[in-house]
């Protein structure tokens, strides 16, 4: 029996030996290349925190001591040590998150997985703790260094080390490649000797003798202070230079590395000090994206960070891509359009490659900036990059402008700038879960004045819109679209004065003079499914009408002139319904006078769980046999909301009113 079969919990890495150690460290790694090359997943990152993980978990005590992942796209090594070794069905429906869940294990804390905030889940933890009487329990946060550019890292930073008392250990895992380790026999001299130093520095005892050295030599006059400044500024300036820690040493966090992070003595030793001093402390762990993996740590685009299925033994992809990614799309309109006009720019947060900006990059390198892990600022600096002449072309996924939200209103649309957000990853996404289905961001710019949103069906739409969005210069324009390959393309029969486009009009003859019967609103990706839900309802002898707003916001007139004519309105939108576009469609009908009914079908206000796009889908009712199955009901007037009755049929009614 292998040495990782035999280990239940985290208790059991303490009575491994050295040499059994660095075994279960290799058949973790062998583990997740064989199981994640067959399920897909954040391969490379996982790879790089084997000692990390194991480390860490013979030194604290988990799940006493609190282990807070940032992002927690690093946790698989943790799963794994916490019992959790079926990796069969990692990412799908019914199987292990690919993050850590408090549905599977006492062990995992943070689930969502937004990036740069797990200082602050380690601020409150800690404050908890301390207020409860229980402040001997450790709090530690395992966090990369692309997630320290995001802003939330430093306003946590600030609060934790105000605090010298709780207990909190800041692992920084190192992984840039921009990081040059530095080599030769002095090197490795110092870096032997700094594990010794830092258990020095972090005692207690130590650190009283500073505190009363410090207190003597201020309170002893003009020749003592002198001195104090002196002593303080040399003391200062050595330990700079023996290690880069200013930065978090003027914050009032001590600093204990940097440590190879692929060394568990060295882990081991370096933790524990940390542990030992019992305040606020960072640990600076260098690690390898991909380490122990050629294929990783060979790929030049991000080391596997995240991999489909794959060939264990070359890394190769197992299935070719059979179809064009709407990312793609973007990401050769949006150069095309820069070759075009020079005052159009893109800003992206740490996501040049995944949000399609690389092409536009590499022809104008000047052009597109990297704001790291920093939503907010992204879009607040494109208001100004606006106001200095420029048209901002902003890249991110659709469930990170949830960040955003304050920026967008009050430093974008209150100053009426030319800004454009393009929202990748719209709706559901699929095996990463509740914190990365794009489905919030309709609901929420619902309620920004004078925003354009644009929700295009297929690669022609794209292309249309996004030169349509960057043509706007006195409002801010969004363009959302899926994730994944783009379908097939979806011709109009008919384009409106206000840009709507006619999909399809069925079974207009079986509306008995009264009009069709349901106006079928298709918004972006909905397409395939509202045209298929057109032909079974004129199965059933149904009429419809199938509409593509392109741009859902404002909302079209024509589609106000439509809902008009036809019985009863239908929304689809791959969105939540909750003040989403459907219930906007609705509330600009009634101020226009129109009663048609209006039904929105959409995602639920929901955190819906991992599974493909079509598991999720059916899960929540959104397939073309379901939503005509309510459609049908409702013409027929069994189901609320009723369509409006042909001529000399009665009302439909849901019974007498309740006695109030």
């Amino acid at each position: 029996m292998g040495i990782l079969e035999s280990i239940e919990g985290p208790k059991d890495l303490n009575r491994l030996s050295a040499a059994e150690l660095e075994d279960a460290a290799e058949e973790i790694r062998q583990f997740l290349i064989r199981t994640v090359s067959q399920t897909g997943g954040h391969l490379g990152p996982n790879l790089g925190v084997v000692e990390l993980t194991l480390a860490l978990h013979r030194v604290f005590d988990s799940p006493r001591d609190s282990i807070v992942f940032d992002t927690g796209h690093q946790s698989y090594v943790h799963k794994l040590v916490t019992g959790r070794k079926d990796f069969s069905t990692l990412r799908q429906q019914g199987g292990l998150s690919g993050y850590p869940s408090r549905a599977e294990s006492v062990h995992d804390i943070v689930e969502s997985s937004h990036a740069s905030s797990s200082l602050s889940w380690a601020d409150g933890i800690s404050r908890a703790r301390k207020l409860t009487g229980e402040g001997d329990r450790y709090t530690v946060v395992v966090i990369g260094d692309g997630a320290l550019t995001g802003g939330m890292s430093w306003e946590a930073l600030n609060n934790i080390a105000a605090d010298k008392d709780r207990r909190v250990v800041i692992v920084v895992n190192d992984n840039g490649r921009s990081y040059a380790p530095t080599v030769g026999g002095v090197a490795d001299y110092l870096a032997s000797m700094r594990p010794a130093i830092d258990k020095v520095r972090t005692t207690a005892a130590y650190e009283g003798m500073l505190e009363l050295a410090k207190r003597r030599l201020k309170n002893g006059g003009p020749l003592g202070q002198f001195v104090y400044k002196g002593l303080h500024a040399t003391k200062k300036g050595l330990k700079d230079w023996w290690a880069p820690q200013g930065m978090f040493e003027d914050l009032g966090l001590k600093y204990v590395g940097p440590v190879d992070g692929h060394d568990l003595r060295a882990l081991e030793e370096a933790l524990a000090t940390a542990k030992n001093f019992a305040g606020p402390v960072i640990v600076h762990a260098i690690t390898e994206k991909g380490h122990g993996y050629a294929p990783a740590r060979n790929h030049e685009a991000d080391q596997f960070h995240a991999v489909g299925v794959i060939d264990p033994e070359t890394g190769a992809p197992a299935e070719t891509g059979g179809g064009t990614s709407w990312t793609s799309v973007f990401a050769d309109e949006i150069a095309a359009i820069a070759d075009e006009r020079e005052d159009v720019v893109g800003i992206t947060g740490a996501m040049l490659i995944p949000v399609g900006l690389h092409k536009f990059a590499a022809r104008h390198p000047d052009r597109v900036f990297d704001v790291g892990i920093a939503e907010q600022h992204a879009v607040a600096s494109a208001a100004g990059i606006a106001f200095g002449g420029l048209h901002p072309v902003v890249a991110l996924y659709a469930t990170f402008l949830n960040r955003a939200y304050d920026q967008l209103l009050m430093d974008v649309a209150l100053h009426k700038a030319g800004v454009t957000l393009v929202l990748d990853r719209a709706g559901v996404t699929g095996p990463d879960g509740a914190s990365h289905h794009g489905q919030w961001d309709m609901a929420l710019v619902q309620s920004i004045p004078g925003l354009h949103l644009a929700a295009p069906r297929d690669a022609s739409r794209l292309r249309e819109e996004l030169r349509e969005a960057v043509a706007i210069d006195n409002a801010p324009t969004v363009v959302r679209f899926s994730k994944g390959t783009v379908g097939a393309e979806t011709e109009a029969i008919e384009r409106l004065d206000d840009g709507v486009d006619i999909l399809a009009r069925a079974g207009h003859d079986a509306g008995g003079g009264a009009g069709p019967d349901v106006l079928l609103v298709s918004v972006g990706a909905m397409s395939e499914i509202a045209l298929d839900v057109a032909r079974r309802l004129e199965h059933q002898g149904i009429s419809s009408t199938v509409v593509d707003p392109r741009w859902v916001l404002p909302v079209p007139r024509s589609l106000i002139r439509l809902a008009a004519r036809h019985r009863i309105v239908v929304c689809l939108e791959d969105g939540v319904r909750t003040g989403g576009v459907g219930s906007r469609i609705r509330q600009e009908m009634r101020a226009a006078g129109v009663d048609t009914a209006l039904n929105e079908v959409g995602l639920p206000a929901e955190f819906l769980d991992h599974g493909t796009r079509a598991q999720v889908l059916e899960r929540v009712g959104l397939t073309p046999r379901q939503i005509t199955h309510d459609i049908v009901a409702q013409v027929l007037g069994t189901k609320v909301p009723f369509a409006r009755p042909l001529p000399g049929q009665p009302a439909p009614s849901t019974g007498s009113l309740p006695t109030l």
